[in-house]
């Protein structure tokens, strides 16, 4: 039987990107699926494709920085499933533009949905975790929480932020027979790069005298697009982490991200941040 028979597991961002593919993968595997994002027409379509039935899959529209939204996607879960055994928390998006310029409030938001947001969906769904003395937190991170990038500090902060949650996590729960584990992906083919694009367009487009720069940093994405990865390739780390009962604290995808890392790791911090430097 697969390990992940009967599990019921929440997967935020689910819509599109790493959040389907994990979504697909893990029903694959025998889990039953709670899938929520803020686009119900996506959701509905996946729902269905995963299971017509309706049996192992259940969709949730909601915007996970709405309270509301997400006591309603646990409550939703509880009602059909009687349980949740994982949460995978991948919603997330990315905010471009350097720190100077970027108003405060557009930071707020993308702290809001990317930390926020996450620690307080985990809140709800930890108690009858730790009563039952088992489940798995998958926190989605980034490469980019280990190595910083110009014109990407906000939304890099945001993931470095949970490497530091994930592993405090880990250490609160461990006790309580509760897994948490943080995955990195590197570069990945989604939309993420053009919603991060969409939702940074006012940042962007005032740049001043940042805006010789951008240039260079639409290059530096273009040539990463030859290196990388699918959304398969993150939820079949996803997978390994919620069927294991000793998660690795981290998993990295896919290839050359466990080579920055490793740079990251091999390298003075100067010479890392050479590499990484604007550049017109």
């Amino acid at each position: 039987m697969p390990a992940l028979a009967g599990q019921v597991i929440i997967i935020t961002g689910a819509s599109a990107g790493i959040g389907e593919a994990t979504a697909r993968r893990l029903a694959r595997g025998g889990a039953k699926v709670v899938i929520t994002a803020r686009r119900p027409d996506r959701l509905e379509a996946l729902a269905r494709a995963i299971d017509p039935s309706g049996a192992r899959v259940l969709a949730v529209a909601g915007d996970i920085t709405s309270d509301t939204d997400r006591r309603k996607l646990v409550e939703a879960a509880l009602a059909k499933f009687g349980r949740i055994d994982g949460l995978v928390n991948n919603a997330g998006y990315g905010t471009r533009g350097p720190v100077e310029i970027a108003p405060i409030d557009v930071i707020r938001k993308n702290y809001e949905t990317n930390v926020f947001a996450l620690i307080a969906l985990t809140q709800l769904v930890l108690p009858a975790m730790r009563e039952r003395g088992s489940g798995c937190i998958v926190n989605i991170g980034s490469v980019a929480g280990r190595i910083a990038r110009p014109l990407s500090s906000i939304y890099d902060s945001t993931k470095h932020a949970l490497e530091a949650l994930t592993d405090g996590l880990r250490g609160e729960l461990k006790p309580f027979g509760v897994r948490v584990t943080l995955i990195r992906p590197g570069f990945i083919l989604t939309e993420f790069v053009d919603a991060a694009n969409a939702a940074s367009t006012g940042v962007i487009d005032n740049a001043g005298p940042y805006a010789p720069y951008l240039g260079g940093f639409r290059v530096g994405y273009d040539r990463l697009r030859h290196i990388a990865g699918t959304p398969d390739d993150i939820a079949r780390l996803v997978e390994r982490a919620l069927a294991s009962d000793n998660p690795a604290p981290r998993y990295s995808g896919p290839l050359h991200a466990k080579v920055f890392l490793f740079l990251k790791w091999l390298l003075p911090d100067r010479a890392l941040g050479f590499m990484v430097r604007l550049r017109k």
